[in-house]
Order: structure tokens, then sequence, then C-alpha cells
């Protein structure tokens, strides 16, 4: 191993202890931190925080498998040669051969302190001396390999931070319709009473007449709302008394902001971690990241785009609820209620929403993560960073998203997605939860061993004992469905209630 740099053979003992003591207490200090914080959570009853808690844990063991993979292979890669003509197909930078040595010099001198510096210069040195015996280029070489392995983990570490935040700020404006909650469960309206659709300020707000016309004309509205008061409190008194004329019908004192803080809460452990797609995002991305393509402006379009797609939708989904009660009443008795369906979302999928809002936040935080890794990997002059005239409009629109989607744009989801034809298991307390959850799987369980023994000619024994398990007052009760087979699954179970 003489390639270069001082091995362990010859490091003074006191130097080695050191450093593993540094490594060793920072990790124990962040797991201590993790491991209370989680404590915090279950002691204040917060599971769904909890579970997402659990998730970031996962993904860190995930950045840390990447990071070992890309230790344990780094002499592997350095050995892996390509013809000399592929080394120059799509280049982040047009390659200037004079200055090769140096500009490797200068990457280096920001990321390793002197002696691990020329530890890797040598070991570069090494792999390109290999691969010029055979007429051949390194496919990556190890300082490209070493800047590769600190953007992952920026981008990972992006992504979390920001889902966090637009989490925070998005929950602090759900908290603030509370008194909302608080104000229309102490009113009392007489049932009585004769309204006139047209004069009710959920209908003066949203309705806008009838036609095409008067449809173009609802969409533009829809767009505009999302900017400014994207819920007001008749919105909120309104679609709250829909979703419990329709799912909670005994219950007119149910605590429908409790509940969608709930499922708020819930939802956070989907947006915060990072699926297979986005991964594949990042490598379509950093594929992309071509010298003079500019692909990294137009990919900040991409979030921007779909986040006013998804703040219109919502708002328009409130729009058409207020449409269908002036279509048809003139006037009403008692109170304005709408009519939850999943038929206003897009596909009949209101989940979808979701999907949507975890890739924006995610190539928002590409965005931005990759600003901060080329600023500080290399400087604002890189000519990986490009032009100026396309950098400030990719930060401006980046803020922007960031800014909307946790102001506006998440509470309008948490409140709009309550009004599909479902509704989520946290409307019952935790207890309650499990207690369906398992008497689901209980019933799924018998259904599927009488169908087997039915099937092996024991069907008599088999059909009674079902028969007379189904006539008794447990099983008679109307009990919502619960939707999907993933029991075990608890974030992605619906409740359908049987009409």
């Amino acid at each position: 191993m003489g390639e270069g740099g001082t091995t362990l053979e010859y490091t003074p003992t006191w130097v080695v202890a050191v450093v593993c003591t540094v490594i060793v207490a920072i990790s124990l200090a962040v797991e201590r931190l993790l491991h209370y914080l989680g404590k915090l959570l279950k002691r204040k009853n917060q599971k769904p925080l909890f579970e997402s808690l659990q998730k970031i844990k996962e993904e860190l063991m995930l950045l840390g498998f990447i990071s070992l993979l890309l230790t344990v292979c780094q002499n592997a890669i350095a050995k892996i040669c390509i013809p000399q003509h592929l080394s120059t197909k799509w280049m982040p930078c047009k390659k200037q051969e004079d200055n090769q040595t140096k500009i490797s010099a200068h990457f280096f001198s920001f990321i390793s302190p002197d002696g691990t510096r020329r530890h890797l210069l040598a070991e570069a040195s090494s792999s390109q001396d290999y691969c010029s015996q055979k007429g051949k280029v390194l496919l990556l070489s190890s300082t490209a390999l070493h800047h590769l392995h600190i953007f992952i983990f920026v981008l990972a570490v992006a992504h979390v931070t920001f889902c966090a935040l637009t989490i925070i700020v998005g929950g602090a404006k759900i908290r603030q319709w509370k008194h909302w909650e608080d104000s229309v469960s102490k009113d009392r309206f007489d049932a009585q009473e004769f309204t006139h659709v047209q004069d009710h300020d959920f209908i003066k707000n949203r309705f806008r007449g009838f036609g095409k016309s008067f449809g173009l004309l609802s969409w533009l509205q829809s767009f505009f709302k999302q900017f400014y008061g994207s819920v007001s409190k008749s919105d909120y008194t309104t679609l709250r008394l829909g979703f419990i004329v329709n799912h909670c019908r005994g219950n007119p004192k149910f605590d429908f902001h409790k509940y969608m803080v709930r499922v708020f809460e819930a939802d956070f452990k989907k947006v915060v971690g990072i699926s297979w797609y986005l991964w594949l995002f990042v490598v379509i991305f950093l594929l992309l990241n071509v010298y003079g393509w500019h692909a990294y402006f137009y990919i900040s379009f991409i979030p921007f785009v779909l986040l006013l797609a998804v703040g219109t939708k919502l708002e328009h989904v409130i729009t058409q609820l207020a449409h269908e009660v002036a279509e048809k009443h003139v006037a009403i008795e008692g109170d304005l209620v709408v009519n939850p369906s999943d038929d206003h979302f897009w596909f009949k999928r209101p989940r979808l929403i979701l999907l949507l809002i975890h890739i924006i936040l995610f190539q928002n935080s590409f965005e931005i993560a990759v600003f901060f890794w080329i600023w500080i990997q290399y400087n604002f002059d890189s000519c990986i960073m490009g032009e100026v005239s396309y950098i400030i409009p990719r930060l401006v629109i980046g803020v922007f998203v960031q800014f909307l989607c946790s102001y506006s744009t998440l509470p309008l989801y948490a409140i709009v997605t309550q009004m599909g034809s479902s509704f989520k298991k946290q409307v019952f307390d935790e207890n309650i939860q499990e207690g369906l959850v398992g008497w689901a799987k209980q019933a799924k369980k018998k259904t599927v061993l009488g169908k087997v023994a039915a099937a092996n000619g024991n069907s008599n024994g088999s059909s009674s004992q079902l028969s007379h398990k189904e006539d008794s007052p447990l099983m008679a009760l109307q009990l919502p469905t619960l939707v999907g087979d993933k029991g075990s699954s608890a974030m992605e179970e619906e409740i359908v209630p049987d009409k």
C-alpha cells in the first residue's frame, strides 16, 4: 500500500483514539437525541409523528448503507476503464486538458486536508496509469466518487429538512383554524329556518353562475384563490358539516379539526420518505446536467407548475361542491350541506394529491440541494453552476414553491381531501383503530379458512361454525368496511361507510 498517505501502521495511537472518540461521540449524541425525541412523542401520544421519526431513521440507515457501499466499492470502481471517446460525451463542463491536473487539485482542496488530498491524488494517478496502459480512461475518478458521495448525503438531508419545515409551517396554519372549530361547535342552528342559497357566504364566495363561460371563470378564480385566503371560515364550516353529515351523522359534535390534524400528521410519514421513483428522478436529473442545456433551470419549473396545478385543483373541488348545491337548491331548510365525493378528484383518487405533493417537495429540495452543494463543493463561479441569469430564477422559484406549499397548498390538502367518498381510520381513537383493524383481519382470516374447508369437503362443520359467528351481535353491527387488503399498512387504510 505504497500509493500515498500514511497507513494506520505508522499513525500515532493517540491520533487514532482522538478521531474515533469524536466520531463515536457525535454518532451517539445524534442517536440519543432521536431516541429521546421518540420517547417525547410517545409520551405526548403523537403516534403519527413518532412513525415519521422512524421513517427518518430508515432514511438515515439507507444513507449509511449507500455510504458504506461507495466506500467499499471505491477501489473496484477506480479500476473500471472506458474508451477515450466516451469520456467526452455529455459533459457538465467543457473539458480543458491543459488545466486538468490543476483543477483536480483545486477540487481536492475543498474536501480534504492535505494528507487525504495527497492520498486521493495518488490513488487517482495509480488508476489513471492502470487504464492508460490499456489505452482507455477511468469510468469515475476517486475525486468524482467522493463528490457524488457528498451530494447524496446533502440531498437526503435537504429533503428531510425542507419537508419538516413545510410540515411545521403548514401544521401551524391548520392549527389556526381551531378557533373556527370551537366557535362552530358552540353555535346552535335553528333547523326550521329557511335560508336562500345565494345568500350563504359559502355560495357567494365560490359560485359564479352557470354555463361553460362561468366554468372557465371558476377555474381562473380557483387559480388566483390559492394565493390569498385559500380557506375561509365559511369554507371550513361548510366542508366540516358536509363531512359530519355524510360520515358521522350520529355525532354532530364530532371534532373535525382534531381528525384533520391526525390525518395530516399521518400523511407526513409518506412525504418525508424518499421512494424509489424519487431516486429515479435524481438519476435522470444528473444525466441531463449537460453543458449548455441548462437542464436544472428547466427542471425547476416542474415543481412550480405541479404546485400551481395542485393548488388550483384543490380550490376547484371546493368550487364544485358549491356549484352542486347552487344547481339543486334555491332555498334550504337548516344549514347548507355539501356532498363529498371522489368524483371531484383526478381519476377519482384523492390520495393522488399526496403523491404529487411528495414529488413537488422532493424536486424542490433537489434544486436547492444542488445549488448549495455546487456552491460549497466547487464555488459560485464554477462552470457546473451555470450562468447567473439562470441561477437567480431557480432560487426565486425554489423559495416561492417552498412558501406557497407551506402556507397554502398543504392546508388546502388537509381539508379538501376529506371531501372524498371515504374517510381515514384516524376518525377513531387509537385503541378503536387497532380493534377495528384486528377485527377485520380476523374476519378475513375466518372467511379464507371457511373457503378452504369447503374446498376440502368439510363444508358442513365449517359452514355451521361460520354461520353461527355471523349471526352473533358483534358481527351483525353495521361497522364501516376497511378498504384494501393491506391490513398491516395502517397508513394506506381508508374506510368506506356502508350506505
